[in-house]
């Protein structure tokens, strides 16, 4: 009976895990000073709260590009597959490919004007 490569991946991975964290708790620096455990903030004494909220704008601008870059895995694929000469897209199937990628830019088209009357790329 043998014991599936993954198995013996997941414990090779736990036991390095381990490892480094005993050795790392063992061998490293014990001595603690106020000055060594002040938190370093461009050389400055730190003032107010790390903890500050974002502004939403900064959230939707995100999600919107993680959107777009997305639609671009998508795009540049088709693209080199559709218009290649071997071993691309055979020539019966073109159209097929291209309305589906029609209807898909169309989606993302409607997503962003969507999300330009919401006025998420206006910064008030």
């Amino acid at each position: 009976m043998s014991i599936p490569p993954i198995l013996v991946y997941i414990g090779v991975l736990i036991g390095f895990v381990l490892t480094n964290l005993i050795l790392t708790h063992i061998i490293g620096p014990t001595k603690h000073t106020p000055v060594k455990d002040m938190p370093y903030e461009s050389g400055m004494d730190p003032i107010g709260d790390a903890r500050q909220p974002f502004d939403v704008k900064f959230y939707l601008v995100a999600i919107l590009f993680l959107v777009f870059d997305v639609e671009l895995l998508f795009l540049y694929p088709w693209a080199v597959s559709a218009y290649t000469g071997e071993g691309g897209i055979p020539i019966e199937l073109r159209g097929t490919v291209f309305g589906i990628m029609l209807v898909f830019m169309a989606t993302l088209v409607i997503a962003y004007v969507y999300a330009w009357r919401k006025g998420v790329f206006k910064w008030r």
